[in-house]
């Protein structure tokens, strides 16, 4: 009698622990399946804002000059590139140069400079320098035209205007072969570059007909199968997640006593070009910099 009474409570014991266990699990997953629903949805939203960045895009290209050709989303090989590919947003053959535009469709404040391979969005998330980024996608579109037209290439930067630009003058210069500017400004900005480049060399830098063989070599060039374009998006993602996970786990530290120190500070000492990229304590600022 006494023994099934032990048993009959172990037996509730353990059907109690089994509900717990079960009720825990039940949790877990259910904070995945959240977690996994505000990724997801995050996505879908940075991707329809992408979309409707690159369209205000589109108009603005299909309101240049009709002898211009332009090119949108264009995949081409790139064996240095993490994915084996370089995706470019748009390409622009003028007869004053070729255009190569990388749009951004970030939200903050953006801090920079030309000889920075990395840049900041709100003094704490990293992104590789799109000035670097572009400069990738120029060499690899180099390999399929003829060297003739190498030094014809002109790097374009576009940031919507829900970001502030706090990056090195000299990349706001539209006299620069690498440009930054706001998407407003595109089609303005590829004028007036156009108009310093007649000004600048008496002839056309490419005739009606290499704009037409540059074209066709590109156009021949762009992958377009599905699969492809789906593994060089999951890789490019992968990886600036794994940056994201980096950057979040880091705090940024003084260059000499190696204290920690918060955002504003080290947004401060980024943007500051008398600390030339480096980062500093509040009284290493003052002893470190003469």
């Amino acid at each position: 009698m006494l023994f099934n009474l032990f048993k009959g409570k172990d037996k509730v014991e353990k059907k109690k622990k089994s509900t717990v266990n079960e009720k825990k699990h039940d949790d877990k997953r259910r904070q995945s399946n959240e977690s996994d629903r505000k990724r997801n949805n995050n996505q879908r939203v940075a991707t329809r804002k992408g979309e409707i960045g690159e369209h205000k895009i589109d108009i603005q290209l299909s309101q240049l000059p009709k002898e211009y050709k332009y090119l949108n989303d264009i995949m081409i090989e790139n064996p240095k590139s993490i994915s084996g590919y370089s995706q470019i947003d748009h390409l622009v053959i003028t007869p004053y140069g070729i255009f190569v535009i990388e749009t951004k469709n970030y939200q903050g404040t953006i801090y920079g400079g030309k000889n920075r391979k990395t840049w900041l969005v709100n003094g704490k998330f990293k992104m590789l320098s799109p000035i670097v980024q572009n400069y990738g996608h120029i060499e690899a579109l180099k390999k399929y035209v003829d060297e003739q037209y190498h030094n014809k290439f002109f790097s374009i930067v576009s940031f919507t205007k829900r970001c502030t630009l706090k990056i090195d003058s000299e990349l706001r210069d539209i006299h620069s072969d690498e440009l930054v500017i706001y998407d407003l400004y595109l089609s303005e900005s590829i004028q007036r570059k156009v108009s310093i480049n007649k000004l600048k060399f008496k002839e056309a830098l490419l005739t009606e007909q290499d704009q037409s063989a540059v074209y066709k070599e590109f156009t021949e060039a762009n992958i377009t199968d599905p699969k492809i374009r789906e593994m060089h998006t999951t890789r490019i993602n992968e990886k600036k997640n794994t940056e994201r996970t980096k950057t979040q786990k880091s705090d940024s530290k003084c260059e000499v006593c190696r204290k920690a120190v918060s955002n504003k500070v080290a947004t401060y000492c980024l943007s500051n070009k008398k600390f030339n990229g480096k980062i500093y304590c509040y009284e290493h600022q003052k002893t470190s910099v003469k």
